[in-house]
């Protein structure tokens, strides 16, 4: 009978242990924590990073329309010029012999012509005689014409204002006429004002207008900053993917990412830019003053839209979660703007992520699937 009684009490003793630790551990798995963010006011900046290259407004490159040796060059990297100056002269012997020689058959061929013509008039000399002594006048015209402009190309002069960039040819060395690749004897550069020309992601393209502001820096000065506008965005990719002549060999590399040539206009009162400096922008495309932002890690989605969760206390002091519906406005780096929603400045909102559980049964609500932040 002890026996049977003590054994009854162990049982109730442990059914009591068993049902202590579950409606404990019950009331550990409701009671959740959040870490928490503030909602607040700020002046909210967007902006769209790219990669440019310092150029100047306007440049040349100074070639001859004649082969010759370059027998003088009169300036210096570095030296300001006027258009009409003088930066080169390349010998001209060859070419004075043969304007010499041109002048000579022209000469010839002007006496042939007077005397053919008092002879035409008498009847001395036929029609065909007189037009051929015309035709050998005018054919030596127009070459001691082309010799004469030949011997003034030996002059070169600057085809514009600027500063000569990079060091010019030597005096001796040869320089190639030529449409396609002809010899640069010099290079000119108007570098009063500097441009920035950048590639932007067609995804960010959209977003950038002419007139936009940037800021930007370069290596050579990193603790400087330097502004820039946009003055011209180009109305086709980098590569002209989308042309007939492009396009068989764009259809391997489909997948590749599409850029866009954006100009920037760029103050340099310091004269620091040089050409060829590798430009970092920060192109501002959207401003907004005192606006109530979240932080991003905040912002959660479902198929019902954005929403972020309120964190009160209940009267026992633990963190209960609420559901805001919000509108999204202007995305910061780390912030966010609210334009519609129940939300005041000092609410805290949960920043804490968690993933939806899948409903395991089949007439359970679907599950939303994982919660984040809403696309740009």
């Amino acid at each position: 009978m002890k026996f049977k009684i003590l054994l009854v009490v162990c049982l109730i003793a442990g059914i009591a242990t068993g049902y202590y630790f579950y409606t404990d551990k019950v009331a550990e798995e409701q009671i959740k924590t959040y870490d928490t963010e503030k909602v607040i006011r700020m002046d909210l900046t967007r902006t769209v990073s790219a990669t440019g290259t310092v150029q100047p407004r306007d440049s040349v490159e100074v070639s001859s329309k004649i082969t010759a040796r370059v027998k003088e060059i009169p300036v210096e990297e570095n030296d300001t010029v006027v258009a009409g100056q003088v930066v080169a002269v390349l010998d001209g012997k060859d070419y004075e012999a043969k304007r010499d020689q041109a002048q000579f058959t022209l000469t010839n061929a002007s006496q042939k012509l007077a005397r053919t013509k008092r002879l035409y008039e008498i009847g001395a000399k036929s029609l065909e005689e007189f037009q051929d002594a015309q035709y050998e006048y005018d054919r030596a015209k127009s070459a001691l014409e082309e010799a004469e402009s030949d011997v003034n190309e030996t002059i070169i002069t600057a085809p514009m204002d600027g500063v000569v960039v990079g060091e010019p040819l030597t005096a001796g060395s040869m320089a190639v006429q030529g449409s396609n690749n002809p010899t640069v004897i010099l290079r000119i550069a108007d570098l009063s004002e500097k441009l920035v020309k950048a590639k932007v992601d067609e995804t960010d393209i959209g977003s950038v207008k002419v007139g936009e502001q940037a800021t930007f820096t370069v290596d050579s000065y990193p603790e400087e900053k330097f502004s820039a506008q946009v003055i011209k965005l180009s109305q086709t990719d980098t590569n002209n993917s989308w042309s007939t002549s492009s396009s068989s060999s764009s259809s391997s590399s489909s997948n590749a990412v599409i850029y866009y040539y954006v100009t920037f206009q760029a103050p340099d009162p310091k004269n620091l830019l040089l050409p060829a400096m590798t430009a970092r922008l920060d192109i501002i495309v959207g401003q907004v003053k005192n606006a109530l932002c979240v932080p991003i890690a905040a912002v959660k989605t479902d198929p019902e839209g954005s929403y972020v969760e309120r964190v009160t206390l209940d009267e026992k002091g633990h963190q209960v979660a609420e559901r805001v519906p919000i509108t999204i406005g202007l995305y910061g780096e780390d912030y966010v703007e609210v334009v519609k929603g129940n939300l005041k400045v000092g609410d805290e909102i949960s920043v804490t992520y968690e993933a939806q559980k899948n409903s395991s049964s089949s007439g359970g609500n679907r599950s939303r699937g994982p919660m984040g932040r809403p696309p740009f």
